[in-house]
């Protein structure tokens, strides 16, 4: 025989468990945050990924960032600035330098032998924002500018000197390491990172200039076997500068509680732990690529060293002349990121 419960008691019963339950609730906001990066990439698991979710523990809820991966929404990298900015996404997590010229002033920071290491460069970058970006990046709301380590040339012969980067293929990210390399008598290619392993696994390319978080993913730890630095403080070659956007209208229809949420975890807020994020992945990525036996990793001496940056030297005149004939005046900007840099350097 069923027990009936009494009207009174079921409602008294339901109040109890809405009390100690509470209702459930559902996202004010969801925010699309689109990049090109898979999931497994270390910036989607040890940034993006724990930055949506501390949005989300930071507004109790009301926003949650949704990520889409590996341009899951459509579209390719060199895109990914003119979706946040036309409001397709509402964040992107991107590399200016995939459209060249699209921020020419950044470049400053990706020039040969400017980045000191992923703290310094990227709190720098704070300072050369305020100062200098204003113009450029004023289509988005800037959550983050930041940079990665740096890179080292990834090879499959030894580089030994400056007289062995001559007629070598080997993937460059940006203009800059385009023309860096060439002015090393090495031949750039420009790639997008998915098409990095097969085509040194075809002989396409015989390298690449990378930062060693990024090898594991591309193979390059499997790929290839010369992994060379350069002598003294600033070993690498040079960085990429990655940005951080949102669309200004998804930022701005927010309620002045949720904007403070979004401000209280970007820019210099977020900038110190952005860059502290990478040199951890950096060393991990490192781990992995001297557990190969067969990987060799090296540094040119300072006399190459030497020898290559004075080689580069026309990769600065190359860009001042960008800068000039777009109004800007390049060796004063060279000269305020530098000071930068060194302010925050260790």
């Amino acid at each position: 025989m069923k027990r009936l419960i009494p009207a009174a008691l079921t409602g008294a019963f339901l109040s109890i468990f809405m009390l100690t339950t509470g209702p459930v609730q559902s996202a004010e906001v969801t925010l699309r945050l689109h990049t090109f990066l898979a999931p497994v990439a270390n910036p989607s698991k040890h940034f993006m990924t724990p930055w949506a979710k501390k949005i989300g523990k930071a507004s109790k809820g009301r926003i949650k960032v949704q990520p889409f991966w590996a341009n899951q929404l459509g579209g390719h990298a060199p895109q990914l600035l003119d979706q946040v900015r036309d409001g397709v996404v509402d964040i992107v997590w991107t590399l200016p330098g995939f459209t060249a010229g699209r921020m020419p002033k950044v470049e400053v920071f990706e020039l040969p032998f400017m980045h000191h290491d992923s703290i310094s460069t990227t709190l720098a970058l704070q300072d050369y924002q305020d100062k200098h970006l204003a113009n450029e990046l004023k289509d988005y709301k800037v959550l983050l500018l930041n940079v990665p380590d740096g890179f080292l040339l990834m090879t499959k012969k030894p580089v030994r000197s400056l007289a062995d980067f001559k007629g070598r293929k080997w993937r460059a990210a940006n203009r800059v390491g385009v023309w860096m390399l060439k002015t090393l008598g090495a031949t750039p290619v420009g790639l997008p990172l998915p098409r990095l392993p097969p085509s040194i696994a075809k002989g396409v390319i015989t390298g690449s200039l990378l930062p060693f978080e990024i090898a594991p993913a591309v193979k390059m730890h499997e790929l290839v076997s010369n992994f060379t630095q350069l002598s003294g403080d600033q070993s690498r070659f040079g960085t990429v500068v990655f940005t951080f956007l949102m669309n200004k209208k998804s930022y701005n229809k927010l309620p002045p509680d949720l904007k403070k949420v979004i401000d209280d975890n970007s820019g210099r807020h977020i900038a110190r732990a952005a860059g502290q994020t990478w040199l951890d992945i950096e060393v991990a990525g490192e781990k992995v690529v001297r557990s190969k036996k067969k990987n060799k990793l090296t540094k040119f001496s300072p006399a190459e060293t030497a020898k290559i940056k004075k080689a580069v030297a026309p990769v600065f005149d190359r860009w001042f002349a960008v800068m000039k004939k777009a109004g800007h005046d390049g060796p004063a900007l060279l000269a305020d990121a530098r000071a930068m840099i060194k302010k925050y350097a260790k």
